[in-house]
């Protein structure tokens, strides 16, 4: 009886390039949020950091959904929806120890 051979397919090998967007885009809103607040006027800062975070994950969730080859609206939604939940429970979290902007 012959031996199966293994096929190979390039999903893979694909790991890495998830790991790198997915990194990209991690250090594309840490950045951009950074200056963000270092270039907002004093006393808006965290309003101005928290809109450009929404903005830059809406548009980094409608390149990773056309990447992935998804529908672009449904995902953005999910991502911008738990980013908002995220840093409005972080911001809880800092208000109730005092460490809030």
């Amino acid at each position: 009886m012959r031996a199966l051979h293994k096929e190979n397919h390039l999903i893979e090998r694909i790991g890495w390039l998830r790991a790198a967007v997915l990194g990209a885009n991690d250090g594309l809103i840490s950045t951009s949020s950074l200056i963000v607040a270092l270039l907002a006027p004093a006393g808006t800062a965290a309003r101005t950091v928290s809109i450009a975070c929404l903005i830059g994950l809406a548009v980094l969730g409608a390149v990773g959904a056309r990447a992935g080859g998804a529908s672009i609206w449904k995902p953005t939604l999910r991502v911008v929806f738990w980013g908002a939940v995220a840093m409005a429970s972080t911001a809880m979290i800092g208000s109730l120890i005092g460490r809030a902007a």
